[in-house]
């Protein structure tokens, strides 16, 4: 199922029911799972390794070398799950001797003209809008949304279930269950809807947003709001992920809206 007028290198790994449209180009070290849709006009290049199901749209480019001047020809990689859609031009560029690799979940849509550089980590369900740019070394949890036109600063950290409204400047960490907007970006609630659409019972929701409450609106600085939950709050996961992700978070996290500052 390989197009006459594709240029698909004999060494590279295909399986069963591959699609692949003319004018792509597939070289040597690849290797791509079965029932995939390679588009026409993509250019796969060494290193990628492409799970089952995927959809990869016209102009996308994934696993060209990395856009760092310390890159030094290290033999490293794009890990794309399975059932991910990546939209047209999209660009994903393979991993440095820092990681060794880029990596992008299952189920993620990466829509047009999207860039994801080197050495990031993308979850499971991750939906990256149009025209977005990543950064070197950041990752993004499972199920979050960013707005299209946004901007991810290197080795920025973005937790799970997380909402990122288009044309926000990532510059902080943002932990997981929230929403994020304006510039500077601030805090912006806690991500209910999707919450709820992913089947968090109501009970959940609130112990959530209690959390955030703490942190966000009390007037307290967030080793004070901190010191609070422990103590008030009984431990949960998502109690104990908040907690340490902003412990862990060495550049700080998002601020409360009216405390952001350039």
């Amino acid at each position: 199922m390989i197009h006459q007028l594709a240029a698909v290198d004999k060494r590279a790994k295909i399986g069963k029911n591959v699609v692949v449209e003319p004018f792509t180009t597939i070289a040597a070290d690849v290797e791509i799972g079965d029932g995939t849709w390679i588009g026409p006009n993509v250019t796969i290049m060494d290193g990628a390794r492409i799970g089952k199901n995927c959809r990869i749209f016209p102009g996308t480019v994934i696993s060209a070398i990395p856009q760092d001047l310390k890159f030094d020809g290290e033999d490293t990689q794009v890990i794309i799950g399975d059932g991910t859609t990546i939209r047209e031009c999209v660009t994903v560029n393979r991993g440095t001797k820092a990681l060794g690799y880029t990596k992008i979940g299952d189920d993620a849509l990466i829509m047009a003209t999207s860039h994801i550089a080197h050495d990031c980590i993308l979850g499971d369900h991750v939906i990256i809008v149009n025209g977005c740019g990543i950064a070197g070394h950041v990752e993004i949890g499972d199920y979050t949304v960013m707005g299209g036109l946004s901007a991810v600063q290197q080795f920025c950290k973005i937790g799970k279930h997380t909402m990122i409204s288009g044309g926000t400047l990532v510059r902080k960490d943002i932990p997981s269950y929230i929403k994020v907007a304006r510039e500077p970006m601030s805090y912006a609630g806690i991500n209910s809807v999707g919450l709820r659409r992913r089947g968090f019972a109501n009970e959940k929701i609130f112990e959530i947003q209690k959390i955030y409450r703490y942190l966000f609106q009390m007037k307290m600085n967030v080793s004070q709001a901190m010191s609070l939950i422990e103590k008030e709050m009984l431990p949960t996961a998502e109690r104990d992920e908040i907690l340490e992700f902003i412990k862990n978070s060495p550049r700080g996290i998002v601020k409360g809206y009216g405390t952001a500052k350039e």
